[in-house]
C-alpha cells in the first residue's frame, strides 16, 4: 500500500519525504521492525519511541512517522500525536475492516469479559452469526482462540484482529474496551453499533488520577456508538447517558424507570434466575453462573441484544446455552468434600462481589485467598484487606503479580486495612504455599475462593512472567496428598 494512502485521515504537519513509497507494514516497537514498514515512534509511559527511530531505520524501515523531527537524516512524517496517527494508519492499512460487520464495545470496571462472551453465545445461538471477540481472557474468530496480553490491545492489533474476524466471514465484533484503550485511541475510528456500560467502582487510580477522570474515559465510547446500553442502577451509568449522543437503552435490578428490569430474582448455588420485563414483555431467565453480579452481565447482554433485534424469547433460550467463563467463578473439580472457586476479582467491588456470592450459598466457611498487584494504585490495597475481612470466615493474604514492588510491602499495605480483625488470618508470600495452606486446612462443606488471577497462568515478578495456573497447583496439592 502507498504511503498517501496509509496517511489518509492522518493529520500531517511536514512530510519530509515521498509519500508514493510502498509501506509493507505498521510498527511500533522497533524490535519487531520489517524491512518496508513504516516505524510510528510513540510516546509511551515507561519509554519513548522517538528514541529507537535509528534501531528501526536498521531494522530496515522505510519511513517514520514522529512527533519531532529526528536528529540524523531519515526519511519522517511530522504529526501532532504519532499514537492518533497509528490508530488511523493501522485502520487504513487493514482496509477499515469494522466497517465490514457489527462491533459491539462493553466497557466498565467488571463484568466485561463475562458479559461479552454472553453476548457471542446470544449472537451464535440465536442467529447462527458467526462472531469474533477480543477481550482479557483471549481473542477468538468463532471457536478459534488466539492469545492476548491486556484487555484491549494496541490500535495496530486491534484493526489487524478485526481483518482477521472479516476475512474469516464474522457478521459480529465483540470486545472489550478499557478505560485505557479509550484515552490512549486504540479504538479510535471503530463505529460501534452498541455500547454498553456495566459499572464503575474504585481502580485505575493509578492511570487516571481520579474516580471523576475514569469515569470520564469510559464515557468517551459512547460518542462512538450507535445505541447505547447502560446500568441505571449505577450512577456512572445516569452519566453516561447524559453525555452521550446515541439512542440509549437502560437495565436495572432496582429501578422500575428503566427500559430493562430484572423482576423475581432467584440467586442459587450454581446459577441464577430472574424475570426479563420490557415494554410490557416478560421471559424467563436462566444463567449457570451464580451471584447477584451474574444477574447484572445477564442483563447488559440482554440488553444488547435487543439493541441488535433480537427478540427477548431467542435471547431466554440462548442464556440458557451460556456456560461460566474462566478464571470468573469458576469452580475447580477436588477431590474432596468442599469447595474451590477460581475468580479474577482484583479490585474492592470485585472481591465484595464474589464473596457476596458465595456467602449466599456456602454451608461452610468462606476462605478467601488474595492479594495485590504491585505496580497499580495503591490506595485500593487496604480496602480490599478490609472488604475480605469483613465478608469472609478466614482470610489468606499472599502475592498477586508483585510486578516490580517488594511482595511484604505490598501485603503490608493490604494488612492496614484489616487491623482489629478478630477472624483467622495467615500471612503467606509465596502463592504455591498460600494454595496449598487452604487446601489442607478447609473442612467440609468450606468455600476457597482464590481471587486475583483468574484466567491468567502466570505470575509477573520483576518484568518476567513465570508459570503460575492455580488449577494445577490445586491439582498438584490433591496428588501429594494422595501419594502420603
Amino acid at each position: 500500500m502507498k504511503l498517501i494512502q496509509v496517511l489518509n485521515n492522518v493529520d500531517v504537519v511536514r512530510a519530509a519525504c515521498s509519500q508514493d513509497i510502498e509501506i509493507t507494514d505498521i510498527c511500533y516497537d522497533s524490535r519487531k521492525i520489517v524491512p518496508g514498514a513504516a516505524f510510528v515512534a510513540v510516546s509511551g509511559f515507561q519509554t519513548d519511541g522517538h528514541k529507537y527511530i535509528r534501531q528501526a531505520m536498521e531494522g530496515g524501515a522505510s519511513v517514520v512517522i514522529c512527533e519531532s523531527a529526528p536528529e540524523s537524516k531519515v526519511p519522517y512524517i511530522l504529526v501532532n500525536d504519532s499514537r492518533l496517527a497509528l490508530a488511523q494508519m493501522s485502520n487504513n492499512f487493514f482496509g477499515h475492516p469494522g466497517e465490514s460487520m457489527k462491533v459491539i464495545g462493553v466497557t466498565g470496571t467488571n463484568g466485561k469479559t463475562t458479559t461479552t462472551y454472553l453476548i457471542k453465545t446470544i449472537l451464535e445461538q440465536a442467529l447462527g452469526a458467526k462472531v469474533g471477540l477480543m477481550g482479557t481472557n483471549a481473542n477468538m474468530i468463532g471457536s478459534e482462540v488466539y492469545p492476548t496480553e491486556r484487555t484491549t490491545p494496541e490500535s495496530y492489533e486491534v484493526f489487524r484482529m478485526l481483518g482477521k474476524m472479516r476475512d474469516a466471514g464474522c457478521d459480529y465484533a465483540v470486545m472489550e474496551v478499557s478505560s485505557h484503550s479509550l484515552m490512549l485511541d486504540r479504538v479510535h475510528g471503530i463505529k460501534f453499533e452498541v455500547g454498553v456500560f456495566t459499572n464503575l467502582t474504585r481502580d485505575h487510580l493509578d492511570f487516571h488520577k481520579t474516580m471523576e477522570e475514569y469515569r470520564n474515559a469510559k464515557a468517551r465510547l459512547f460518542p462512538m456508538c450507535r445505541f447505547g446500553v447502560v446500568n441505571l442502577d449505577d450512577e456512572a451509568g445516569r452519566y453516561m447517558v447524559s453525555k452521550g449522543n446515541c439512542h440509549f437503552q437502560t437495565y436495572s435490578a432496582e429501578n422500575d424507570a428503566a427500559d430493562l428490569v430484572a423482576k423475581n430474582i432467584n440467586l442459587k448455588a450454581d446459577r441464577v434466575e430472574f424475570e426479563a420485563v420490557i415494554k410490557g414483555y416478560i421471559n424467563r431467565i436462566t444463567l449457570g453462573i451464580p451471584g447477584m453480579f451474574s444477574v447484572y452481565n445477564a442483563l447488559a447482554a440482554t440488553g444488547c441484544a435487543l439493541a441488535l433485534g433480537i427478540p427477548l424469547g431467542e435471547i431466554a433460550l440462548a442464556m440458557k446455552m451460556a456456560h461460566g467463563v474462566k478464571g470468573r467463578a469458576e469452580v475447580v473439580p477436588v477431590p474432596a468434600d468442599y469447595t474451590v472457586l477460581i475468580d479474577y476479582a482484583h479490585s474492592p467491588d470485585g472481591i465484595a462481589n464474589i464473596l457476596k456470592a458465595v456467602r449466599g450459598f456456602a454451608k461452610g466457611r468462606v476462605i478467601a485467598l488474595f492479594g495485590c498487584g504491585g505496580d497499580r494504585d495503591k490506595t485500593k490495597r487496604p480496602i480490599m484487606g478490609k472488604l475480605a475481612a469483613e465478608l469472609s470466615d478466614c482470610c489468606i493474604v499472599t502475592s498477586d503479580n508483585p510486578r516490580t514492588e517488594e511482595p511484604r510491602a505490598i501485603i503490608d499495605d493490604i494488612l492496614e486495612g484489616m487491623k482489629g480483625c478478630q477472624k483467622p488470618m495467615a500471612v503467606i508470600i509465596d502463592r504455591r504455599e498460600a494454595i496449598a495452606f487452604a487446601l489442607k486446612n478447609a473442612k467440609k462443606d468450606d468455600v476457597i475462593v482464590l481471587m486475583g488471577k483468574g484466567h491468567e497462568t502466570y505470575q509477573e515478578i520483576n518484568h518476567e512472567k513465570h508459570h503460575l495456573d492455580e488449577r494445577e497447583e490445586v491439582e498438584k496439592f490433591f496428588k501429594n496428598e494422595k501419594k502420603k
